[in-house]
């Protein structure tokens, strides 16, 4: 064999080995979710499941559930895992979105200090609690980052307390710009009242000197689902792999999977495939 042709059949042989190499690294998704799937840890233990069983590895951009979708309409990422129905029927609408999946759901609490200055303690209306605290101006905090959470609050401020409170508020409103997390620890400082989902509030309740106030009200069902990013808006989202993590998610090992997943021994997160609560 001449000096040429084995020199071709060795870069051949490189560059197929090379093309395998890249095609391994590619088995990858890029998934926008709430900053509670990042921060209470829930993806921490999911994650690693569905790569073992799968080989497809997923990249978390943890941002509130209105970037995250801003992010997917500008097809950076694969699929979103949001809390907002409204808006994820509207980013679907829009054409952006395949199709909505719910995967699991919790609620949300009213978290406020101890002293409780507002007496709101043992209400069980979210929306007359709310009242009471701008009545009394009690120290709040919002989210105020277009989340999930934050969107939530808008709506039980606006459509059953009857307060447009973007225009109503006044100096003990304050607006963070937070993830959760982050507004938690605001409201710890501050003595504030503020939403917050469970999950990320049994993930560290006990760093806060705070407590559940009010919750039970059905108007504080939280449900998540996920939406695979529309391939013929974005032909580069890599829909067999985004596809296969919403199909793990609501499979019988996935809802397992997040049942599963406690921290201090407290369920965070109850699997569902319906929304039928919300």
């Amino acid at each position: 064999m001449g000096m040429r042709r084995r020199d071709f059949i060795t870069g051949l042989g490189s560059s197929v080995f090379l093309t395998v190499q890249a095609g391994a690294q590619d088995k990858s998704i890029v998934v926008a979710s709430t900053t509670s799937t990042q921060e209470t840890g829930l993806f921490g233990h999911l994650l690693p499941l569905f790569s073992a069983k799968t080989g497809i590895t997923v990249k978390v951009l943890a941002q509130g559930t209105g970037q995250a979708l801003d992010t997917a309409r500008r097809g950076e990422v694969d699929v979103v895992f949001v809390h907002s129905k409204f808006s994820e029927m509207r980013f679907i609408a829009e054409g952006f979105g395949v199709q909505r999946l719910p995967i699991m759901y919790n609620d949300f609490v009213l978290i406020g200090p101890k002293a409780d200055p507002a007496g709101v303690k043992g209400k069980d209306d979210v929306a007359t609690a709310l009242r009471t605290i701008m009545d009394k101006q009690a120290s709040f905090v919002s989210r105020g980052d277009r989340s999930g959470t934050h969107m939530t609050e808008l709506m039980l401020w606006n459509r059953d307390a009857g307060v447009d409170i973007e225009r109503e508020h006044g100096p003990w409103y304050q607006s963070a710009g937070l993830g959760m997390e982050a507004t938690l620890e605001v409201a710890a400082a501050t003595n504030s009242y503020v939403l917050s989902d469970r999950g990320t509030w049994l993930a560290f309740k006990d760093r806060f000197d705070l407590q559940i106030l009010l919750e039970g009200d059905r108007r504080l069902f939280n449900q998540y689902a996920a939406v695979l990013v529309n391939p013929d808006r974005h032909p580069h989202v890599k829909r067999e792999f985004g596809q296969a993590f919403i199909d793990w998610l609501v499979s019988a090992e996935g809802q397992h999977a997040i049942a599963d997943f406690k921290v201090n021994g407290e369920q965070l997160f109850f699997p569902n495939t319906t929304d039928d609560k919300a």
